[in-house]
């Protein structure tokens, strides 16, 4: 199994790349559904996906990112509607429902969507990614949601939103019944699919896993065969301390929201520490940093572009959006007061964040909801190289780009800043063969540090039920 170097200088191999969106109105959170180059993209068209994947194959972007949710945004005002209003995340569908179609008209492009653990049992889950690792032959990645939505919660027979640490405990029983189903539940010679003798299986080699836990149980097998990645390649978006730990023992690739290149430093470092700690090969976590991007043929261009996405900005929706991440109603709260040392059970990564990033701490609420929810760049394509450059110093493995003014941008993008940044080494040109965890890691199973490896034969005993 060839794994990457970690002696090899992380400034030598291109940075991974993945379009960050939802499959909703706006694309970005927050962004407004209804400006120009938000408008050619129809989230309901599969014609449309299908168009963005082939672009972004073409410009040899790593994958699409997805973030999604199962509930409403309900904490302004302490209702809904100015989220059903402004289109904030609403409505919004079901990322992976669009994975095989974009497959079928893409050879290499990944495909990274988000899924919370209260949305579905973990054997339903299991199965449906695995049906999706066959279809796309491996190119799949799931990122790791604990919902901090009361709404989410409410929706799926909760009435309140467990806490943080609880969030954190339930997923990591999911994470494990699914490790236990996907890795351990069929050995490798399991499939036979003899012709001559009409043998598809080998029943002693396939197992029950006889999970009891606090929240889940699972006899399995699961009733899918081995998939290329067996696991899909496994992304976390948690900066609180409880999600880098969890990151720390679970992640392949970390999505992070730094408010400057040395903040992305200090966490890069921080997780890599942990993931030490964890048994693990600090080069087994790739960090990807959220960055935004407006680009033009020029520098007028581009601000032209970014003057006339801000015309279509809402400060209802930006309040609807952050009230909702900071778990704080921001109708009560005189919009001038520092943001100081807000603490919240939300999204509490995020909090820190814009709390670590403001001078003296003495950003107000009001400065904050006007601000780019990530770092963005508005220039040519050399400029917007530079950006991601100096970002890239902090030791980042990928970027997580965002077009804050709708995902038409990404022509653009693609002709003036793509070139540039393949000159630079910065990304690259062609793609490696193979999975997605092939093309990230070397391997299309994931690695024998990994707390999944542990399930590996760990049921022979047991025999077949």
């Amino acid at each position: 199994m060839r794994e990457i170097d970690s002696d090899t200088s992380r400034a030598d191999r291109p940075l991974r790349f993945c379009m960050f969106t939802t499959n909703a109105p706006a694309g970005f959170p927050g962004s407004p559904w209804n400006q120009p180059l938000g408008a050619d993209h129809d989230y309901r068209s599969l014609k449309s996906w299908m168009d963005l994947a082939r672009t972004l194959e073409e410009a040899r972007f790593d994958a699409i990112f997805w973030a999604d949710h199962s509930g409403v945004y309900d904490t302004y005002q302490g209702s809904r509607d100015a989220t059903v209003r402004r289109g904030v995340q609403f409505p919004i569908n079901d990322p992976s429902a669009l994975v095989p179609a974009l497959a079928s008209v893409t050879e290499h492009l990944g495909f990274a969507f988000s899924a919370n653990v209260i949305q579905e049992h973990p054997y339903s889950f299991s199965r449906r990614v695995a049906t999706l690792d066959h279809l796309t032959e491996g190119r799949v990645a799931w990122n790791i949601v604990t919902s901090f939505q009361r709404s989410a919660w409410r929706n799926v027979g909760f009435e309140e939103v467990a806490n943080h640490a609880q969030r954190y405990a339930r997923a990591e029983e999911y994470v494990d019944v699914c490790y236990k189903l996907l890795e351990g539940s069929w050995e490798d010679r399991g499939v036979v699919r003899d012709v001559e003798t009409g043998v598809y299986a080998d029943p002693t080699a396939v197992h029950s896993i006889d999970h009891v836990g606090e929240f889940y149980r699972s006899a399995g097998p699961l009733c899918v065969e081995p998939s290329p990645q067996r696991l899909p390649v496994l992304f976390q978006a948690g900066s609180s301390s409880s999600g880098r730990s969890f990151a720390a023992r679970n992640a392949e690739a970390i999505f992070i929201s730094a408010k400057s290149p040395q903040g992305a430093a200090t966490f890069v470092e921080d997780v890599r520490a942990l993931a030490k700690e964890a048994g693990r090969n600090p080069e087994d976590i790739l960090v990807f940093q959220a960055i935004s991007a407006i680009v033009g043929a020029t520098e007028v261009e581009a601000q032209q572009k970014a003057e006339q996405m801000r015309a279509f900005l809402s400060d209802e929706a930006s309040l609807a959006y952050q009230s909702s991440a900071m778990g704080l109603d921001l109708s009560g709260l005189d919009l001038d007061s520092p943001i100081g040392e807000l603490n919240t059970d939300a999204m509490q990564g995020a909090v820190r964040a814009l709390a670590e990033a403001a001078p003296n701490k003495q950003w107000t609420f009001r400065e904050v909801i006007s601000k780019p929810m990530t770092p963005h760049v508005v220039g040519t394509g050399e400029q917007v190289a530079d950006c991601i450059e100096e970002w890239a110093a902090a030791g980042l493995d990928g970027i997580n780009l965002s077009f804050i003014n709708g995902p038409g941008e990404v022509v653009d993008f693609s002709r003036y800043a793509v070139p540039e940044l393949q000159r630079r080494g910065l990304m690259q040109t062609e793609y490696t063969p193979g999975t997605l965890r092939d093309k990230w890691f070397g391997s299309a199973r994931i690695n024998d540090r990994h707390p999944a490896a542990n399930y590996r034969g760990a049921f022979v005993e047991k025999g077949s039920n």
